[in-house]
C-alpha cells in the first residue's frame, strides 16, 4: 500500500479539523465517551471513535480510503493527531 500524503499544512489540518470537531463531531459523541479517541476526515467530517488512535483511524479509512484523519480525545483537549501511525497508515 502507498504511504497517504497530507494535503494541508499542520496548520490548516489542526484548525479545520478542531473547528469540526467543535460545531459537528463533539455534540454526538461526548456523551458517554468520554476519554475515547475520535478520528474526523477534514475534508468532508466523516468520523469514527475507537478506544486509541490506530483504531479510530483504522475505521475511518476502511469507510473512507482518502480520508486526512485528524484524532482528538474525547472531553479533552490534549490529543490531536495528524500524519501517519504505524499499522494504519493514518493519523
Amino acid at each position: 500500500m502507498a504511504a497517504r500524503q497530507p494535503r494541508y499544512s499542520k496548520e490548516e489540518f489542526a484548525h479545520r479539523g478542531q473547528a469540526l470537531y467543535e460545531k459537528r463531531v463533539r455534540p454526538q459523541v461526548e456523551r458517554g465517551n468520554r476519554g475515547r479517541i475520535v478520528a474526523i476526515d477534514i475534508e468532508t467530517g466523516g468520523f469514527e471513535v475507537g478506544d486509541d488512535a490506530v483504531t479510530a483511524s483504522g475505521r475511518l479509512l476502511a469507510r473512507c480510503p482518502g480520508a486526512q484523519p485528524w484524532c482528538v480525545r474525547i472531553g479533552r483537549r490534549t490529543m490531536h493527531r495528524f500524519g501517519q501511525l504505524h499499522g494504519s497508515g493514518a493519523q
